[in-house]
């Protein structure tokens, strides 16, 4: 019983210490940004993000593209990892080693490589910067995939899909309403993850030379602090609030299935 206790005030204490680590910063960010004159207290900083055309249209922009590149990123990753653990085991480290490559290859590096091909996407599609979508999608690959394949080793894969063909089901019935709902925290844990990595993109964007959230940042600090500060804080929060709809939504799936 007394070990139980220790490693429940052990585990408490650990929680506390990281809380306080993460939130600090926040607590800073909010402080600097309310900043007035004479040590006065004022929400100007916060104010100015609407009342600025340019960022509101970076942050609309930004939007865009992480929910593009999300559902690019599922449209592409789930039928393929799907298809390979059902028919083609054999490809799958193969498979593995090439989502997990952009980790490894510094974004700079990866710019380089992109922009001879941008000349030409730019040229079919305009140089509108939702064209990002395909620089971004290849950039959440990595973590992309490690959610949804830990989705798809949670369950009998093979065993849904043979039952679901035995009785008339095509292929696409069976990604959609068998191994969708199945995987569906693993989605949203991929998607949250490309949402998260496109707001705070910013190497691409500006060696790119797309206006973005980021770009817009780190332009506004340059004039403005309190403002991008602002910001940034805004999109820390979001994000936060993500995670923690995430881990609702996992929670929720969890307590279905025990209750069936």
């Amino acid at each position: 019983m007394g070990s139980v206790v220790k490693r429940r005030v052990l585990r408490t204490i650990i929680l506390l210490v990281l809380g306080f680590y993460f939130v600090l910063p926040l607590f800073a960010m909010g402080e600097f940004s309310t900043r007035g004159v004479n040590d006065t207290r004022s929400f100007d900083s916060w104010t100015q993000i609407v009342s600025d055309p340019d960022l509101v249209d970076a942050i609309l922009v930004s939007v865009e593209l992480a929910i593009t590149s999300s559902v690019l990123m599922l449209v592409l990753l789930v039928p393929t990892m799907a298809w390979i653990r059902l028919r083609l085991p054999k490809l799958q480290r193969l498979v593995e080693f090439l989502c997990l490559l952009p980790l490894a290859i510094p974004a700079i590096v990866l710019v380089v490589g992109m922009a001879p091909l941008y000349a030409w996407v730019n040229y079919f599609f305009g140089d509108s910067p939702l064209t990002l979508t395909f620089a971004y999608t290849i950039l959440v690959l990595p973590f992309a995939y490690r959610a949804i394949d830990a989705g798809l080793s949670a369950i009998d894969l093979k065993t849904l899909a043979e039952a679901a063909r035995s009785l008339g089901a095509s292929w696409a019935t069976v990604l959609w309403r068998v191994v969708v709902p199945n995987i569906r925290t693993a989605l949203i844990g991929a998607s949250l993850l490309s949402v998260a990595l496109v707001l705070g993109e910013f190497t691409i964007a500006s060696l790119l030379n797309f206006d973005t959230l980021q770009v817009q940042v780190n332009l506004l600090g340059k004039r403005n602090a309190g403002v991008s500060i602002a910001v940034s804080l805004l999109v820390l929060v979001f994000a936060f609030v993500l995670l923690f709809a995430l881990s609702y939504v996992g929670q929720r799936r969890r307590q279905t299935v025990v209750e069936e």
